[in-house]
């Protein structure tokens, strides 16, 4: 039977840019009336009306009818009935028949609401007054006021790689020895150096006042900061200067020079051209690292080979390969397109559609070789770094091939992608994957797999409610992407929600038909909701298939151990150490083995990998 509600259907329910009119307290709603009052409705009815004719608004009718909704509703007094049933069948039209459980509209549509709230406070909402929020877990809107605040700043990360914030330089020079002078006068040198550079953008936050303040602010609006120190021994002086990533926080160059100081300006002025020339030299390695303008065949060739590679299907990974082949055959020297191909192979193997046995090789030499061709490559460190991670468990050598690539490029996100899923999240370091994943999707939004794997580190950390919703962000970005769906399932199984997490692998299949992954962890899911029979003649059919095809024995392992078969499924966990398959380097983090942990045959296995207990 369907909710009871206001005399209004979603298409009675007209926007009234201009009528508007709720009450509000603060964060609760009012029924009685005062002058006081009055003027909190006034301010009330503005805002909304102000946030309903932004451009943040303007273009989305579903979300301004959405806000419309909840924000009246609460004022008057009705907000314990916001429930997703509620908001489903009044804003979006459902029908009686609406199942939240199957339909994720309206918590897609409350992301996209936040988002969009969140964007127009950024911009054209910086010096409202009046804040309109709506907190995660509910549909009732609360309401607070704001004082006129500066924009948010922007992260180093997505600010331009030219923009160069000059610290004062710090004296550290013995006591009885005083080089503030020199201190101040090297730092003048250099911003006036640099600012006769063509293509380097100087901040201001150069006053010695605030020089222990720390970055703060100030770096938040730099790419890359310069900062450096005095030590003066009698006529002498040490001088050290530092170029630091502002978004990862690694040095990308450091220099230290010893010089008398009998002509100071001298010495001030060669120190500023040493860092001028370095830094023009790092920012013309950024600009031309990222593939070969000359070639434009062998580019559009490396453009269509990353499509490809991004769908993560059995065919696109297959035309990937084709496309990067191609593009070296085109252009032998094209690092990018040799880290590709190691890309290409290296997933070929993870998702199941080739032994690894019959990829690494082709994923290591080809990541070897990338590295080769250009030592300033971001994605030839990314793929290096994975290989490394995925197929030697060398952790170590990884983070560090990672954290390179991450220096030569801070806005590359696959570099912080894979460092998230491939080496802090086994390591078990998943505040820091969430950091790296986050700052993936800022730099690359409409990325379906990144999108995904936000999903899986909420997975990893068993934080399924916001698991559940990064999983339908990925389905709204691309409702045909099947590894959402295979994710999607994974987290209601761990919820006990079979029936949902059996419909989600269900569509994974329909999607990638021909993929065993999807279709033993439909079989998993099975055995867990007590429908034994049917998944061991999933089993079964993998089993056969497996003849014919690769199947992974990690995911035969993990259907035997949901059968309750710890032989079998230790049996084949083995072979899966023998395979070095991928999904090995999630035991240590993975929910669907926790309960083994403490299994002294499982520890071996761990041990194995390398992994901290």
């Amino acid at each position: 039977m369907r909710t009871s509600a206001p005399d209004r259907s979603p298409e009675q329910r007209h926007l009234r840019e201009n009528s508007v009119t709720p009450s509000y307290d603060v964060c609760m709603p009012l029924r009685s009336s005062t002058p006081e009052l009055a003027r909190d409705t006034e301010k009330a009815a503005a805002q909304l009306n102000r946030i309903l004719v932004s451009k943040a608004f303007r273009q989305a009718d579903r979300l301004k009818r959405f806000l419309s909704f909840i924000v009246e509703e609460t004022l008057a007094g009705r907000g314990e009935r916001l429930k997703e049933y509620v908001v489903g069948v009044e804003v979006f039209g459902k029908d009686n028949s609406f199942d939240p459980r199957n339909d994720p509209i309206v918590r897609v549509q409350a992301r996209r609401l936040r988002s969009q709230l969140a964007a127009y406070y950024r911009e054209e909402g910086a010096a409202d007054d009046l804040m309109i929020e709506l907190p995660k877990g509910g549909y009732a809107p609360v309401f607070r006021p704001l004082k006129a605040a500066a924009k948010r700043a922007i992260s180093p990360i997505l600010v331009s790689r030219n923009t160069v914030l000059v610290r004062p330089f710090s004296e550290h020079s013995p006591a009885g020895e005083d080089s503030g002078y020199f201190c101040d006068g090297l730092t003048e040198e250099v911003i006036h150096t640099l600012a006769g550079l063509k293509g380097i953008r100087l901040v201001a936050g150069n006053d010695p006042a605030t020089a222990d303040s720390g970055p703060g602010a100030e770096r938040s609006k730099a790419a890359l900061v310069l900062t450096g120190s005095v030590r003066q021994a009698g006529n002498r002086a040490r001088i050290t200067a530092n170029l630091i990533d502002a978004a990862s926080g690694f040095y990308v160059w450091s220099r230290a020079i010893d010089r008398p100081l009998d002509d100071a300006i001298s010495v001030q002025e060669e120190v500023a051209r040493m860092i001028a020339d370095q830094l023009g030299a790092s920012l013309a390695s950024s600009a031309t690292q990222r593939g070969p303008v000359e070639n434009l065949a062998a580019y559009n060739l490396y453009v269509q080979g990353r499509y490809h590679l991004n769908q993560r299907s059995e065919e696109g990974l297959r035309k990937a390969v084709e496309f990067f082949e191609r593009a070296i055959a085109e252009s032998a020297q094209y690092a990018q397109a040799y880290s590709g191909l190691a890309d290409a192979y290296s997933l070929l193997g993870h998702y199941g559609v080739l032994a690894p046995a019959d990829v690494w090789t082709k994923a290591a030499s080809n990541a070897a070789s990338a590295v080769l061709q250009d030592d300033n490559s971001a994605e030839a460190h990314t793929s290096l770094a994975h290989v490394k991670a995925t197929q030697d468990w060398d952790w170590l050598g990884a983070e560090r091939e990672f954290q390179r690539a991450i220096a030569l490029d801070p806005r590359y996100p696959t570099a912080r992608h894979w460092y998230a899923i491939s080496c802090l999240a086994p390591l078990g370091r998943l505040d820091e994957a969430l950091v790296e994943m986050t700052t993936a999707q800022e730099l690359d939004p409409i990325s379906s797999i990144i999108a995904r794997d936000l999903a899986r580190v909420y997975y990893y950390r068993q934080e399924y409610e916001s698991a559940l919703e990064a999983c339908d962000h990925t389905i709204e970005l691309n409702p045909h992407f099947s590894p959402a769906y295979w994710m999607l399932g994974l987290v209601q199984e761990q919820r006990g929600d079979f029936d949902e997490a059996a419909a989600a692998f269900q569509r994974a299949i329909q999607l990638s038909p021909h993929s065993p992954m999807m279709q033993a962890a439909l079989a998993r899911t099975l055995a867990l909701s007590g429908k034994s029979a049917e998944a061991v003649h999933v089993l079964k059919e993998l089993e056969q298939l497996s003849d014919r095809r690769y199947v992974s024995p990690f995911d035969l392992a993990a259907l035997q151990f949901a059968l309750r078969q710890p032989d079998e499924g230790f049996g084949w966990l083995s072979k899966a150490f023998q395979d070095r398959s991928f999904e090995l380097i999630s035991l240590r983090v993975d929910p669907r083995w926790e309960s083994l942990r403490l299994n002294s045959r499982f520890q071996e296995l761990m041990d194995r990998l390398n992994l901290p207990r």
